[in-house]
């Protein structure tokens, strides 16, 4: 696969969930089927080890085969992917950046070392080190918001200023304030934000969503971005029925019982049904009942029955 540049990387990209099984291991053929179904739903991208794809709780020859199996079939579909190297350690993170670079994929995701917080000095030879261990391929910086350090429209400036060569970032967004502030960013750079809040960072020059969205329904969350491509306005409106979805459906999972946010990914494409991924996440952390898929799919129809009825 290619690699992408900066003004390349745009769409819909889905998280590679991954199936865990009652003994904890990995089902690589329940993997496989999520990735090929993926590759015809119509997204632009596929990426691993994400905060739902749990990078934080594998071992390296786990994440190796991950890799491996990711870029065969990518490959044979010539579906763009990009490959998570992220990892608490900045030494193991570097260690397995370097070894999927033969893998070539379309770009390498990062995040910050998230034990201690780095100056900015610390960050740009962290930065500088990997995007040039990745060349020719590109680097996108993984920031959500629950990383340790989030930057600011001001600190992503000055990264871009130092010389760093990203060629994207995931961001939570924000409001029009963050916006305005980060439009010397968006200009240089592929931003994407939060799936279900992708309609409003279009209309204000985000360029595409790793996206929640997709895990209901990765069919449906293409053809909404498309939407948004014609008819930016239509768009938004969904939008709202999604933002209302997500707050009665999704949201109390997180703030009442204190699921995790791998947790609620793969109750949504359970509730979506279209990937026999199962609701299953890796000890320590909690997984959301096979019980409570039901409701969800219910409350789905009720909101957003196109990412329900849909040929997904």
């Amino acid at each position: 696969m290619r690699p992408l540049l900066a003004d390349q990387i745009r769409g819909i990209w889905a998280t590679l969930l991954l199936p865990i099984s009652a003994n904890e291991d990995i089902d690589y053929l329940r993997f496989q089927d999520q990735l090929t179904h993926l590759a015809h739903s119509g997204i632009d991208g596929v990426y691993t080890n994400g905060t739902a794809g749990e990078f934080y709780n594998q071992t390296e020859s786990e994440f190796d085969h991950i890799s491996a199996l990711t870029a065969e079939i990518c490959e044979r579909h010539s579906l763009p992917f990009q490959l998570g190297c992220s990892h608490m350690s900045p030494v193991i993170s570097l260690e397995r950046l370097q070894r999927v670079v033969s893998l070539k994929p379309s770009a390498i995701q990062v995040i910050l070392p998230d034990w201690m917080w780095l100056t900015f000095a610390e960050m740009c030879s962290y930065l500088e080190k990997m995007a040039a261990s990745a060349a020719p391929i590109g680097l996108v910086l993984y920031n959500p918001p629950h990383a340790k350090q989030v930057l600011s429209p001001k600190q992503w400036q000055e990264l871009l200023a130092s010389g760093i060569p990203l060629v994207g970032c995931k961001v939570a967004g924000g409001d029009a304030l963050w916006y305005e502030e980060m439009q010397p960013v968006l200009e240089r750079m592929s931003v994407f934000v939060p799936g279900h809040r992708l309609a409003t960072g279009m209309s204000r020059g985000a360029h595409g969503s790793y996206s929640n969205v997709a895990c209901l329904n990765p069919r449906a969350a293409a053809d909404w971005y498309q939407l948004m491509l014609r008819d930016i306005q239509r768009a938004l409106t969904i939008e709202k029925r999604v933002l209302g979805f997500f707050e009665e459906a999704i949201l109390p999972f997180i703030t009442i019982h204190g699921y995790s946010n791998t947790a609620v990914d793969k109750l949504l494409a359970a509730a979506g049904g279209w990937t026999a991924i199962g609701t299953r996440v890796r000890w320590p952390y909690h997984s959301i009942p096979e019980n409570a898929v039901t409701s969800v799919r219910d409350l789905a129809a009720k909101w957003i029955p196109e990412f329900i009825t849909k040929d997904n």
